[in-house]
C-alpha cells in the first residue's frame, strides 16, 4: 500500500480530516513519551490499550526499518551497506526548527554505523553535531558533495535545501519525507 496515496485520498474528504504523514520516526520533547503516558495512566485504570503500546512500537522500530530499507535499495545496485557512503540529510527531529531532541535523523545515523555504512550528515540548521564524543560538522550540499554518496537520506525535509539539485546529482535517494512526490523513479526510493 502506498501510504502518501492514502494520505491524498483520504485528504478528498471535505471536513474534518487531519493529514499526519508518515517519516523516519518521531522526535522533540513530547510526542515520543507523552502517549506512553496515556498507556500507563489507562493501565492504572485496569484499561490495556494494546494499540498505543503497538504504536510506540512501530514509531521505536522505525530508524532500524529505515536502515533496512535502504539496504535492500543499495543492493539492488549491488552495493552493501557496509562500507557506503551514506549521507543522512536533517539531523533535526522534524522540518525547519533547530531542536535535535530524540531526532530520528540521529537513530538512523548510530544504526547506519552499526551496519558499517560511512555516515555523514548535512543539516542547514545543526552546523555541528556531537556524537558518541565524535565531533562531526555538517556537509555543504554541493555538485560534488552530492555526488560522493551512494545514498542520501532525507531525515527532516528543510525547506531551505535545493532538492532540484539533490535529483540531479545524487546517486541514490530514500526520501523518507516525499519531498519528491513520486518524482525521480529507479533515483529516488520512498518510505
Amino acid at each position: 500500500i502506498d501510504i502518501w496515496e492514502v494520505v491524498r485520498a483520504a485528504a478528498t474528504k471535505p471536513f474534518g480530516f487531519m493529514p499526519f504523514y508518515p517519516g523516519p520516526g518521531v522526535g522533540g520533547h513530547c510526542i515520543p513519551k507523552d502517549p506512553l503516558y496515556l498507556y500507563w495512566k489507562a493501565k492504572s485504570f485496569g484499561f490495556n490499550s494494546r494499540f498505543i503500546k503497538l504504536a510506540s512500537n512501530i514509531i521505536n522500530n522505525m530508524p532500524e526499518y529505515i536502515v533496512k530499507r535502504i539496504e535492500e535499495s543499495l543492493s539492488r545496485q549491488a552495493k552493501k551497506i557496509k562500507g557506503a557512503k551514506i549521507l543522512v540529510l536533517g539531523v533535526t527531529y522534524k522540518k525547519d526548527v533547530k531542536d535535535l531532541r530524540q531526532s530520528p535523523g540521529i537513530e538512523v545515523i548510530r544504526a547506519l554505523k552499526k551496519r558499517g555504512a560511512v555516515v555523514s550528515y548535512s543539516d542547514p540548521l545543526t552546523p555541528f553535531l556531537k556524537l558518541n564524543g565524535i565531533n562531526l560538522r555538517s556537509v555543504l550540499l554541493s555538485k560534488q558533495n552530492i555526488r560522493r554518496f551512494d545514498c542520501i537520506l532525507i531525515a527532516a525535509d528543510h525547506s531551505s535545501v535545493n532538492y532540484a539539485a539533490l535529483l540531479k546529482n545524487a546517486k541514490l535517494i530514500f526520501d523518507s519525507r516525499n519531498v519528491f512526490k513520486g518524482a525521480g523513479r529507479g533515483k529516488v526510493e520512498r518510505l
